[in-house]
């Protein structure tokens, strides 16, 4: 493409050393730039990618996008006032708008992004559609999958994604939208058909600065959705449910406690862990009048816990608005297995362990509503404090527990750092350690501190007894928890077969050793 018809996307302030080049690809890592492409130059919380021009121009960058001028790199520079809007809207352009050519699902809250767009995937699936899937997890489209860095890509890669998507055929893509990604403008030119927000909770408050902007960030998916789409809200969430006239799109509401929405939930049974429910259809929606009237239809779910039924509301929502058939629907929920992670049953015989990602007070809440709902012994909590993510978290999530601890019988709590199992950014600092601390101790909670997640789990996995329920939670710190209690289980009780021991590891994509992996391998030669 021609420089000057690209450079039509985006609002140039200032040009230096004007010329017309072909352009062959864009490029904002100097790593990755090949010649003839056009080098954005954006400004991040770690680096500037102004550093990194000269490097660019090496590789063989024809031009650049920039915030600052360079006038000792001789090549055309256009100057724009924000280069990460800009480059959002240099990749839409350079793939000839491929959002629009595809049904464009959007989801986004603080707690279920991922369960929720893999239920959707699922049941769009099940229908026959050809879909496309972005998140946290892995990117997949047709006969590809390969796991994510970020959990919406940047700008650039999401919209060669979205161009490989329509290249293939896909008529469904589902994607979550992080709040980070609403902020840095990586959605900022994505035409959505269906928008959803389940929840909000306090969550990246030390990375917005203040709950106020990561609501204002998180909200603004449904605030610019367009009229012709439709905004899914939950009216059991106040922050969801005060976006009702904030929004163009087309609103359809549900609910599983408030029942005045387009769509209820009757009949809650989770005395299992595993739901069983009724949906109502209370109200006419959606361009599909003949198959979304008033009537109702029960649901069963394979995945546990209280925040699943909320997960799988917004699924069945966007399928109906979709075009799926309710039997569908109804198929494609009852086998869906879930996400790793995500109040998942690692280990039920003797004692239950669930493994959950336990991230912020609002997951801690809703899952520890579902415990209050099970039926068990005594229940016991590993917990990984959170590192990288500063006090804030680390002490709600430390309400959050210590609100429930009385409810549930919980008297004690196996703390642990996970210090041989994180990355360096995700290290415990010895103030998100305190504030953890402080707020469980004050509570009258005797609390065990282990440095290593291992300790932590055996010391527990000695304790329990039968009919036990044992949860693992914790989000980058636990992630290995689940591969850690199996093999403690396995060398404390050697009569249970490993194949059946270790099949929750399976289909895992983090938090597998070497070792597992061989040994799944080994179980499991068809796969």
């Amino acid at each position: 493409m021609e420089l000057n018809k690209l450079l039509q996307a985006i609002d140039v302030l200032k040009t230096y050393n004007k010329q017309n080049p072909d352009i062959t690809g864009l490029a904002y890592h100097s790593g990755r730039v090949t010649n003839g492409n056009l080098f954005v130059c954006m400004k991040g919380l770690l680096t500037d990618g102004h550093k990194y021009l000269e490097h660019a121009v090496q590789n063989g960058a024809v031009a650049a996008v920039v915030e600052d001028v360079q006038e000792d790199i001789n090549i055309p520079q256009f100057v724009v006032k924000n280069s990460r809007i800009a480059l959002a809207r240099l990749a839409n352009h350079f793939y000839n708008e491929p959002s629009k050519k595809l049904n464009m699902i959007g989801v986004t809250a603080t707690n279920g992004k991922t369960t929720t767009t893999f239920m959707t995937n699922t049941i769009l699936e099940e229908a026959g559609l050809k879909t496309g899937l972005i998140g946290t997890v892995a990117v997949k489209y047709g006969d590809y999958s390969f796991p994510s860095e970020l959990t919406t890509p940047e700008s650039l890669d999401l919209q060669y994604y979205l161009d490989q998507m329509v290249k293939h055929n896909v008529s469904h893509v589902t994607m979550e939208v992080s709040s980070k990604a609403q902020e840095a403008h990586r959605v900022e030119k994505v035409d959505y058909d269906i928008v959803s927000l389940n929840n909000v909770s306090r969550e990246h408050i030390d990375d917005h600065g203040s709950f106020e902007d990561y609501l204002e960030a998180k909200s603004r998916m449904i605030r610019n959705a367009s009229k012709r789409s439709y905004a899914i809200l939950n009216l059991d969430d106040e922050y969801s449910a005060s976006l009702i006239n904030e929004t163009k799109a087309k609103v359809v509401t549900f609910g599983v406690e408030n029942d005045e929405g387009h769509v209820a939930c009757r009949n809650l049974d989770l005395s299992t862990g595993r739901a069983k429910f009724t949906v109502e259809i209370r109200k006419a929606f959606g361009k599909y009048p003949n198959m979304i009237h008033p009537q109702s239809f029960d649901i069963e779910l394979s995945v546990p816990g209280l925040h699943s039924v909320y997960n799988s509301m917004v699924a069945i929502m966007i399928g109906l608005l979709s075009g799926v058939a309710i039997p569908t629907i109804q198929f494609a929920l009852k086998n869906f297995v879930g996400v790793e992670r995500r109040f998942e049953y690692i280990y039920e015989n003797d004692f239950k362990v669930i493994d959950d990602h336990f991230a912020n007070a609002g997951n801690i809440d809703v899952t520890l509503k579902t415990v209050e709902r099970m039926t068990y012994n005594q229940f016991h909590l590993v917990y990984s404090i959170r590192g990288g993510r500063g006090p804030t978290v680390n002490r709600e999530n430390a309400e959050a527990i210590a609100y429930w601890a009385p409810e549930l019988g919980l008297k004690e709590i196996f703390a642990t750092k996970s210090s041989s199992h994180v990355a360096d950014k995700d290290q415990v600092s010895k103030d998100e350690e305190e504030a953890f601390l402080e707020v469980i101790e004050k509570a009258g909670l005797k609390v065990h501190v282990y440095e290593e997640l291992e300790d932590a789990i055996h010391n527990v996995i000695q304790k329990v007894k039968p009919q036990d329920l044992i949860i693992l939670g914790g989000a980058q710190g636990m992630d290995y928890g689940a591969g850690l209690t199996l093999q403690i289980i396995n060398d404390l009780k050697p009569n249970i077969s490993e194949e059946q021991l270790f099949i929750p590891l399976r289909n895992r994509v983090a938090g597998v050793t070497k070792e597992q992996k061989k040994l799944l391998l080994k179980l499991t030669p068809h796969q």
